[in-house]
């Protein structure tokens, strides 16, 4: 999986967590699983910040989670403030493709990366629904940066 280095124009949207005292384990690092809900979050906030994905939700159309794989890079320790980077990879008919990517806010260290795929789901229904129609959806999409 592709780990890109730290650039702030590479990602559409980026979240910055705390990391929290009962994040972590035994061996005094954040879990595994807790990596998930780091980028879960940063997914939910993107969401937010894409005006046809908010409305789809205020209709009752929500995003079921279908597919997920990670990378674990590098620990992250505590207190460590994270910049989590989030983007679109590749749009389907009613699935969103995405990359994420977790960094350590003080010096830019790849800690974890994701690729998800997401399908756009009428609760309703109870069936997968179409993706509406965003538009500039170009520029959601991950783009990598080299300073070469």
């Amino acid at each position: 999986m592709l780990r890109p280095e730290y650039h702030p124009n590479a990602f559409y949207h980026w979240t910055e967590i705390n990391v929290r005292f009962r994040d972590l384990d035994a061996l005094n690092h954040v879990n595994n699983a807790v990596f998930n809900t780091y980028f879960e979050e940063a997914r939910i906030d993107f969401i937010r910040h894409v005006p046809e994905f908010r409305k789809s939700m205020e209709e009752g159309i929500s995003f079921v989670l279908v597919h997920l794989e990670m990378s674990y890079v590098k620990p992250i320790l505590h207190p460590e403030t994270l910049l989590v980077g989030s983007s679109v990879k590749e749009y389907g008919n009613s699935s969103v493709k995405g990359f994420q990517a977790i960094y350590s806010k003080d010096d830019h260290e790849l800690k974890a990366v994701t690729q998800t795929t997401g399908v756009l789901f009428d609760v309703e229904k109870q069936r997968p629904a179409r993706l509406p129609e965003i538009e500039n959806r170009e520029q959601y999409l991950f783009s990598p940066v080299s300073d070469g």
